[in-house]
């Protein structure tokens, strides 16, 4: 129910509830729910009755209890509460004590227990901001650590894969980078080009080189996943032995198994990378993507038939290059960026990616990969992903198209679309309306209309998003990742400085126009 109707929490590291929990500065006491750890996303608190229109999922809800007074001990209602708060996807609610109650009611306990929400109790010596504070320090050194982690793997790897006998350099270093086994396929997926890390047990060898022919021979961009469980630790001693440990050692971790296919779509040639390590987290999915890109170009069809400037390129790319620095290395003047971010329940890596936009130049983000393709050639929807792409630009002007590119991005994961292009105002040669205008004279009336905007960013780009998804709220909000009720506030705080009523469809036009002209 939660994840049909709110979006599944943002891709940065969450806090998990334990920690909180374990900081004696707060004090904070669970008292019903399920103990089973769980990551906590956002913080919010609130008094209403029900607050599941304004959460998002994976919250820590902080209330005081003011909305309880005048049904203070009816099960009914705080069972329905509790049921609505797990249904908008709340990890916990925290509970203050004092100044409304003296303890936690046990009617809320009970309908806690009942529906499954984890229930803490917030003393009456610990502001919400207090929690709110460490919620977000938390997450602001997680997510340090996580980027730490993604730039360091990124600069090793494209290290490597500029060093003499690069495969095997790369290989080492992502084995190093997860902690695991990884090797190149043969071509059709058998057998092994090369390898590096502790081999995996047998059963998971096994399963890996059923996935490396399966990702292989699908004539395509491919990806697959496994899990094979480890075996038994060991049998346990006899109950009463003395010798025996109290309880039996635990079993050693699963092996997440991974293939990628490296380009190219001939099953008889294409080859495959394969990771064996413990289950991934996000910071180990972007370095193995990395991995794969390089992979493609150092033993895919494009290190065949593309020349050497482009692999240089990216290299240099990954290594801090500018545009401008690798632009010599690149024999189109004109490319087109594009933007992309895996659809839900998608495991491709960037690999399966550029393969299917057929371009080397590929290079995963925080929360999308970005790729270069030359000029001229078409970009269409790809499997699994969500597109935003530009127009052709020259390499001088690539950070116009990364913008454009993000920006159309943004307009198709809001309107659920496969593939959204930016378009310019006066491109193919017909100019529209603002090509009637002398560009001096449309800069000049664009910079007086919004005059009253300036110094505020944040309504300006609500005003646009908010005018290109044709005044949808709830668009606006998906689009912006901000809560629609912020995006009406924000129209309405536009407008009133702008001294004009964005309804009207005259408006509309002179604002978009001037927007335009603007950026």
């Amino acid at each position: 129910m939660a994840d049909a109707s709110h979006p599944a929490p943002p891709p940065t590291p969450g806090v998990p509830l334990s920690a909180l929990l374990a900081r004696a500065d707060l004090g904070l006491r669970q008292i019903a729910g399920p103990r089973a750890d769980a990551d906590i996303h956002w913080v919010h608190t609130s008094e209403m009755a029900d607050p599941e229109p304004y959460l998002l999922g994976g919250e820590l809800l902080l209330t005081a209890g003011v909305h309880l007074d005048e049904a203070a001990g009816s099960g009914a209602y705080l069972d329905g509460y509790a049921e609505r708060t797990v249904a908008a996807g709340a990890v916990a609610l925290g509970f203050g004590i004092a100044p409304v109650h003296d303890a936690v009611p046990r009617a809320l306990v009970a309908a806690c227990d009942r529906y499954g929400l984890r229930l803490l109790e917030v003393p009456a010596g610990t502001p919400f901001t207090a929690v709110e504070s460490a919620v977000w320090q938390a997450m602001t050194e997680a997510r340090h650590r996580e980027l730490t982690r993604i730039g360091d793997g990124q600069r090793a790897l494209a290290t490597a894969a500029a060093g003499p006998d690069p495969v095997p350099a790369v290989l080492r270093t992502l084995a190093r980078q997860v902690g695991g086994w990884a090797a190149v396929s043969g071509p059709g997926g058998d057998g092994e080009l090369a390898a590096a890390g502790p081999r995996p047990p047998a059963p998971a060898r096994t399963a890996a080189a059923r996935l490396a022919r399966r990702v292989a021979t699908q004539g395509g961009p491919a990806a697959a996943s496994d899990t094979v469980a480890a075996a038994p630790s060991g049998a346990v001693a006899a109950p009463g032995d003395p010798a025996a440990p109290s309880d039996p050692p635990p079993d050693p971790p699963a092996t997440h198994l991974a293939a990628y296919t490296l380009g190219g779509r001939a099953p008889d040639r294409t080859r495959a990378l394969i990771v064996a390590a413990p289950p991934p987290d996000p910071a180990a999915r972007a370095v193995v993507g990395v991995a794969a890109v390089l992979l493609s170009l150092l033993t895919g069809p494009y290190a065949e038939a593309a020349d050497g400037g482009h692999s240089a390129a990216l290299v240099r790319l990954l290594l801090g290059d500018g545009p401008a620095d690798v632009a010599p290395l690149l024999k189109h003047p004109h490319w087109t960026v594009v933007h992309a971010r895996a659809r839900r329940g998608n495991e491709a890596a960037a690999a399966t990616l550029a393969a299917g936009l057929g371009t080397s130049l590929v290079a995963p983000g925080d929360d999308a990969v970005r790729a270069l393709v030359p000029a001229g050639r078409e970009v269409t929807a790809q499997p699994g992903w969500t597109l935003g792409v530009s127009e052709p630009v020259p390499v001088s002007a690539l950070p116009a198209g990364d913008a454009h590119a993000a920006a159309a991005l943004r307009r198709a994961v809001a309107g659920r679309t496969p593939l959204v292009r930016h378009r310019s105002p006066g491109v193919g040669g017909t100019g529209g309306v603002a090509a009637l205008v002398p560009p001096a004279e449309a800069r000049a009336h664009a910079a007086a209309v919004l005059a009253p905007l300036d110094g505020t960013p944040a309504l300006r780009e609500t005003l646009r998003t908010w005018l290109s998804l044709h005044g949808s709220w709830d668009r606006t909000a998906t689009a912006l990742g901000i809560h629609r009720n912020t995006v009406r506030q924000r129209i309405a705080r536009a407008a009133a400085l702008l001294g004009t009523d964005p309804d009207d469809p005259d408006i509309r036009m002179e604002l978009w126009f001037a927007l335009g002209v603007r950026d």
